[in-house]
C-alpha cells in the first residue's frame, strides 16, 4: 500500500519541521549587555548571571566601608 505523498505535504514538511516547543524552554543569555535598557533590568541580569552590576571600583568598596 502506497502512500501518495504530494506537493502540498512537501511543503508542509519543509515549513513544519517538527515540534519546536522544546527551544522555548532553554534560556539563553541575551547577546548583548545594551539590549537591556533599564537599570533595574541590568541589575536583575546581573543577580541571575551572578556578578555585581554596576561594578565597584576598589575606592568605592574602601569609602563604603569606612
Amino acid at each position: 500500500m502506497s502512500i501518495n505523498r504530494d506537493r502540498a505535504w512537501r511543503r508542509f514538511q519543509k515549513h513544519n519541521k517538527g515540534n519546536k516547543s522544546y527551544i522555548q524552554n532553554i534560556w539563553k543569555p541575551e547577546k548583548n549587555w545594551k539590549i537591556l535598557y533599564t537599570r533595574s533590568d541590568k541589575i536583575q541580569r546581573a543577580r541571575q548571571l551572578g556578578f555585581e552590576y554596576p561594578k565597584k571600583t576598589l575606592n568605592q568598596i574602601l569609602v563604603n566601608n569606612e
